[in-house]
């Protein structure tokens, strides 16, 4: 069973709370529809819930290529890289002190 999401919004460490694509794209969020955000399947959200988990922080593999990929995607990857990843492993530690 998965466990409760506690301060966690997103599985990949990415802020869905005040993304812009949350209302102009009618986007639900990974966690709220089971790995599917409004730009389809999230192969990052898949492989969380295939292993039970809230977040890519609560993963003894972090950080897995895919979540690199994710995370440092010249493109479309976080500013500054990598800030994902950090966000998943700070989530991780704010579920362990509580």
């Amino acid at each position: 069973m998965e466990k409760l999401l506690s301060k966690a919004d997103s599985r990949c460490g990415l802020h869905c709370t005040g993304c812009e694509y949350k209302e102009s794209c009618g986007c639900g969020g990974c966690i709220e529809t089971n790995g599917h955000p409004f730009h389809g399947e999230c192969p990052v959200a898949i492989c969380c819930q295939n292993k039970g988990i809230v977040h890519c922080g609560e993963c003894p593999y972090i950080p897995c290529d895919l979540l690199t990929r994710y995370s440092c995607d010249s493109e479309h990857g976080d500013t500054p890289h990598g800030a994902r990843i950090e966000q998943c492993k700070r989530w991780k530690e704010e579920s362990l002190g509580e």
